[in-house]
């Protein structure tokens, strides 16, 4: 832990991105309110609005129905989540023309360490990038821009004055305009968090910062309470790299999929897209999880454990065991979610031999990953999933196993859908 003298950390935050992102790409919605929704329907909500339609009252979650009748005018495209990630890769090289990327931290956030000169310039690089995606991708994707001493305080500072904001913190200047914000603004702050403090009798970001490190500690119960302390104040704050420990995708499944079998085959398509991230990352798993929620709040979990593995074989087959499982458990119970998660993660090279396996289990283990990895060649040439492990059906909205998170960002791979002309 540092206390750096000058701004180090850029931090771009782009505003409404999957909306402007869909006005962007149609220039036909240009000036006019968006909301984005998962899928086609009246019976869904918002996952994203622009600046026009927030003004109309809309929020994220906000029911087709309702924002209808708050703004008669609202377009509600449904979310391109391969297209956004196109647009994430071409602001990433534009970026890169001003100064180096140093974090992605969501499809429409990034970090950028300053050095040098750089420090001492940091305006003019955040007018240089704003005028650069202007010009080379274009004027719809705006974007806030915050300047500080680190990466928590840049990321404050480009959330203080959106839309197209720009906001600098210089450490001379602390603690400044901090103490104009709710302490919900301060990345980290839940809600859960913000009643915590709340009984510790912190109400304001003054009265945080006005702790000693000890009383953050205790207040958090771990050094993260002590890190958030320190941040704030711009300290440079070293955190150890986080280790992967499992790959997971889950699914609220539409009305026409809760019945157990299309529900089932959602899972199989979840579970093969995890796989496939595996593979890609280079590591094997030995453990599965299977989640399974119904509509009247029941949730059913059930594990199993088998040699590590990395084909599609072994997944599909576990994963449908223990779905199998649970749907004889939950008797007849009307679903709404499935999920799968890949875990006891490990990387060929930590894996030893099981004395105990017969050979014809191993030498079956290994044509499943041949398999497994002549599949992934065909696919990766042909631009599609033209050859799976039984049938591959797409679920309503699409993009199974490939939507957009904060943390994570899709690689175009997951986008493989089935071939029409398979």
């Amino acid at each position: 832990m540092r206390l750096p003298t000058e701004i180090e950390s850029l931090y771009i935050d782009f505003d409404a991105f999957f909306a402007n992102a869909e006005k962007h790409l149609r220039p036909e919605l240009r000036g006019r309110p968006v909301g984005v929704v998962p899928l086609a329907s009246d019976h869904t909500s918002l996952i994203a609005r622009c600046y026009l339609a927030k003004a109309f009252g809309l929020k994220r979650g906000t029911s087709v129905k309702e924002a209808r009748a708050l703004c008669a005018e609202i377009a509600l495209p449904v979310a391109r989540h391969d297209e956004y990630v196109k647009l994430h890769h071409k602001i990433l090289e534009e970026l890169d023309r001003h100064v180096p990327v140093r974090k992605v931290w969501s499809v429409d956030e990034m970090e950028c360490t300053l050095i040098g000169s750089e420090r001492g310039r940091g305006e003019e690089i955040a007018a240089n990038i704003r005028q650069g995606l202007k010009e080379n991708i274009g004027p719809c994707l705006t974007a806030s821009i915050g300047l500080a001493p680190n990466q928590f305080l840049a990321k404050v500072a480009a959330e203080m004055n959106k839309p197209e904001g720009f906001v600098m913190l210089r450490p001379e200047d602390l603690p400044g305009r901090l103490f104009e914000l709710e302490l919900q603004d301060l990345p980290g702050i839940s809600s859960g968090m913000y009643a915590r403090l709340g009984r510790a009798g912190v109400y304001t970001v003054e009265q945080f910062w006005n702790l000693s490190p000890k009383q953050a500690r205790a207040i958090w119960n771990s050094v993260e309470g002590e890190r958030m302390w320190a941040q704030l104040r711009g300290y440079a704050v070293g955190r150890p790299e986080t280790v992967r420990r499992m790959f997971g995708h889950g699914r609220i499944l539409s009305s026409d999929w809760r019945q157990p079998e299309n529900a089932r085959d959602c899972l199989r398509l979840l579970t093969a897209k995890a796989a496939r991230r595996l593979r890609r990352e280079g590591y094997l798993a030995s453990a599965l999880h299977v989640s399974i929620g119904t509509q009247d709040g029941m949730r059913w979990g059930g594990d199993t454990t088998f040699f590590p593995a990395r084909d599609d074989h072994t997944f599909l087959r576990k994963a449908c065991e223990v779905y199998d499982a649970g749907i004889r458990a939950l008797e007849g119970r009307r679903l709404k979610k499935v999920s799968v998660m890949l875990h006891h993660i490990s990387q060929p090279g930590d894996v030893s031999a099981d004395l105990f396996e017969h050979a014809n289990k191993a030498a079956e283990r290994s044509r499943w990953e041949r398999v497994t990895d002549a599949m992934d060649a065909l696919n990766a040439r042909n631009g599609g999933c033209v050859v799976s492990l039984g049938p591959r059906k797409e679920p309503p909205g699409g993009y199974a196993g490939a939507k957009i998170a904060f943390g994570r960002v899709p690689d175009l791979d997951d986008f493989f859908v089935v071939r029409a002309d398979r």
